[in-house]
């Protein structure tokens, strides 16, 4: 077969899977996969009287493998956690509650969520080594407590988020 004929059904058996440039890629459970490992965010014993935000930091890796030399496009959400609310995040302390929120920033300008409610995410993606692998990317949650919460009492606040990891 001739080279242009070659790269003519190459390009259409790509149109016809749904291939449409480099910002896209097909990938099936066959084909990759990706996975993500967590650090919590934790914020310690929370002291109402102290003046300044109380700021912490975890991260969520993602890992992808599979065929070497595609490209995996993904997106992270988090949940809004028990509160149920991303603009009005809350720990809880048995009944007692106290207000927080997590950020894709260090500014901490850009409330972590799921694009909803303006709430961001994160758009990403990895381009598979020769190995079919790449290295795990960091993605770094910022978290802050605002300070001279005078209503809660001093101790430790806690919280459950989920992350949820969408490639395609």
């Amino acid at each position: 077969m001739m080279p242009s004929m070659t790269r003519f059904l190459l390009a259409l058996l790509l149109m016809l899977l749904g291939w449409t440039g480099p910002a896209h890629a097909l990938c099936l459970p066959a084909v990759c996969s990706c996975g993500v490992t967590t650090t919590s965010v934790a914020f310690g014993s929370y002291n109402p009287l102290a003046f300044g935000n109380t700021d912490s930091t975890g991260s969520i890796k993602v890992s992808c493998g599979g065929v070497a030399g595609l490209l995996i496009p993904f997106n992270i959400a988090i949940s809004a956690g028990g509160s149920a609310s991303y603009t009005n995040r809350r720990m809880s302390s048995g009944a007692r509650t106290l207000a927080y929120n997590l950020y894709t920033d260090a500014s901490y300008s850009a409330v972590w969520g799921d694009g909803s409610s303006a709430t961001q995410l994160i758009n990403a993606g990895v381009l598979l080594d020769a190995l079919g692998l790449s290295p795990a990317q960091t993605f770094w949650i910022y978290g802050r407590i605002p300070g001279r919460q005078l209503t809660a009492v001093p101790g430790v606040y806690s919280d459950t988020i989920s992350v949820t990891l969408t490639y395609y």
